[in-house]
């Protein structure tokens, strides 16, 4: 599964944990396939740690989930904060989930556990190390603006086989 995330400052390539994570990968997909990240901004920066994205306000304190409200965490033993590029779900707690994610700029195991892994950067770190370049205020939003253009979908193994998370906590459906 892979997406491409078209930025400001150029391009990232993802692949997103579809078999481990298939809510929040379904709720990722769904929302860039409305275009709901389109020119969003990333506005948490901080150096040596990550960057924030994917809320439409711009303010960090919004989004919603493609359920209209939060859902669960996803915690899958084999994805970790390992290195560089890792994608997770940005939350304030428990089962907080909605739209906004961020992208490692390191190794991070303390967040292990606490966070939704569900992708990594394959392509891109040229990119990746662009938007850590940028100065940030003093409460790390970048000077200059780091925009979230438009997302291509490349695969969506859930949408191929029409599998449907109609609820937040429900089980999937299988469309015919």
């Amino acid at each position: 599964m892979a997406v491409t995330l078209h930025t400001s400052l150029g391009d990232l390539k993802l692949e997103l944990y579809c078999d481990t994570t298939p809510r929040t990968s379904y709720n990722f997909l769904a929302l860039a396939a409305s275009n709901y990240y389109d020119n969003t901004l990333f506005h948490r920066n901080i150096k040596g740690f990550m960057v924030q994205g994917g809320d439409p306000t711009g303010t960090g304190k919004g989004g919603e989930s493609i359920w209209g409200g939060k859902f669960q965490d996803e915690l899958h033993p084999d994805n970790k904060h390992s290195k560089r590029g890792i994608v997770s779900m940005a939350n304030s707690g428990p089962n907080t989930n909605a739209s906004q994610f961020f992208i490692t700029y390191a190794k991070h195991a303390h967040l292990d556990g606490a966070y939704t892994v569900f992708g990594r950067v394959i392509d891109g770190l040229d990119t990746l190390d662009a938007m850590e370049r940028v100065p940030v205020d003093s409460k790390h939003r970048p000077s200059t603006s780091i925009t979230l253009e438009r997302i291509t979908i490349h695969a969506n193994p859930i949408a191929d086989q029409m599998v449907v998370y109609s609820t937040p906590t429900g089980p999937p459906e299988h469309q015919t």
